[in-house]
């Protein structure tokens, strides 16, 4: 009589994985595939004759990169940011153009940055408006109004929106 092994008793299933434990295997295979992806691919291409390649003769750019202004120096968007660097740098004022120290108020800069060319200060008080009515509506009907609005007690809230208008002005290619 053949002898018969005696039956063992089944694996008991194995507990779930965490996901961490779960990555770590997904690696491992992806790693795997990988490496063997690199192999058939060298085995594979191991007779197309390849030349060197002198990578001088490949790469093209100028060894000092230069720096392009992004818009021209006559634009609604210069102007603005101008503007918005002159706010910055000499301060921002309310209730007046211009403050015995110095400071401009947002007209005051874009005024003073356009070079009284009406052209340019009419289109950047324009995309400056606009601006101000993206964030508050229709609340302000002008930019002095937005500017000496009680609600600014420093100029945080108008150089932000001063620099959103100067980048939408460039967006627009103002």
């Amino acid at each position: 009589m053949p002898q018969t092994r005696p039956a063992t008793a089944p694996l008991a299933p194995p507990s779930a994985l965490s996901l961490e434990e779960r990555l770590v295997l997904a690696n491992t295979v992806m790693t795997e595939r990988l490496d063997e992806a690199a192999v058939a691919y060298e085995v594979n291409t191991a007779h197309i004759p390849v030349e060197p390649v002198d990578l001088a003769d490949v790469v093209t750019v100028p060894l000092t990169p230069t720096l392009r202004p992004q818009s021209s120096p006559d634009s609604a968007a210069a102007v603005l940011r101008r503007a918005h660097h002159r706010l910055l740098t000499g301060g921002w004022c309310a209730g007046t153009f211009q403050s015995e120290d110095g400071a401009l108020c947002l007209f005051g800069a874009i005024r003073s940055e356009s070079h009284r060319d009406l052209r340019l200060e009419m289109s950047a008080m324009a995309v400056l408006l606009e601006a101000i009515r993206r964030q508050f509506g229709d609340r302000f009907d002008s930019v002095p109004a937005f500017n000496d609005a009680p609600v600014h007690r420093d100029g945080r809230v108008p150089l932000r929106i001063l620099g959103q208008a100067a980048d939408l002005a460039h967006a627009r290619g103002l």
